[in-house]
């Protein structure tokens, strides 16, 4: 039988012997003191082309996460009016598309990708920016790479972050790692974040989940949140 702490969406494809390896990670999980929400590149490049299956997207969209990214928004919906009602400061990231901010002869990988506009770069409607929102734009895959996030929530007096957003594998996993390692206690909402590709989405939060974040169900950390004025009460 699956024990809470491993009742997630890898229990299908992580095998007993493994999670057996994995055993002396398991603790408590929860969410942590004086918490921002952080929302990871739910721009609208990942949503082109519609809630069909990714391998249909792709061919049209080839940077879209079709019915995967769809199956997010409503879960992602609840959790950021969840987050609003409690008073946690909001941040969002997205692609700096600038040309002028990006230097023109360095490339880390030879990934190939065509040129991003802005408009592709717009966080989703569902999800859009209110006042008072910081929206964070970076040249990396992580939020923090680079950018004046962590001055943000220095500011704020943050202590703690719930990790949103896509890629589950890309950007989300390098984000809540540098949020690991400035101190920040992750916890992440396992339905509302998501990767083209659903072994990678389920692979990469087993692996935070034993090491760098915790993960939970939405319903559990909206619980938490609801009905509290969460960064109030912690002053």
């Amino acid at each position: 039988m699956i024990d809470a702490f491993e009742d997630h969406c890898w229990k299908d494809v992580v095998p007993a012997d493994v999670l057996d390896i994995y055993r002396h990670y398991r603790r408590d999980v929860f969410v942590g003191p004086r918490p921002a929400l952080l929302i990871i590149d739910l721009y609208n490049l990942s949503y082109y082309g519609g809630p069909k299956p990714v391998s249909e997207a792709v061919k049209e969209f080839p940077s879209a996460c079709g019915v995967n990214a769809y199956n997010a928004i409503e879960p992602t919906k609840k959790l950021i009016a969840a987050a609003r009602a409690a008073g946690l400061p909001i941040f969002y990231t997205t692609g700096d598309t600038r040309p002028a901010s990006k230097p023109g002869k360095i490339t880390a990988t030879n990934r190939r990708g065509a040129g991003m506009k802005p408009e592709d770069m717009e966080i989703w409607p569902d999800f859009a920016p209110q006042a008072g929102d910081v929206v964070i734009t970076k040249q990396r895959a992580s939020g923090f790479y680079g950018t004046p996030l962590t001055a943000h929530l220095t500011q704020l007096g943050v202590r703690s972050l719930i990790v949103i957003g896509t890629s589950t594998s890309g950007c989300v996993r390098a984000s809540a790692v540098d949020a690991y390692s400035h101190g920040y206690h992750v916890t992440m909402a396992e339905e509302c974040c998501f990767d083209r590709s659903d072994l990678s989405h389920k692979i990469n939060l087993f692996d935070l989940h034993h090491k760098y974040a915790d993960v939970m169900n939405t319903g559990e950390i909206i619980a938490h949140l609801k009905g509290s004025r969460v960064m109030e009460a912690a002053q």
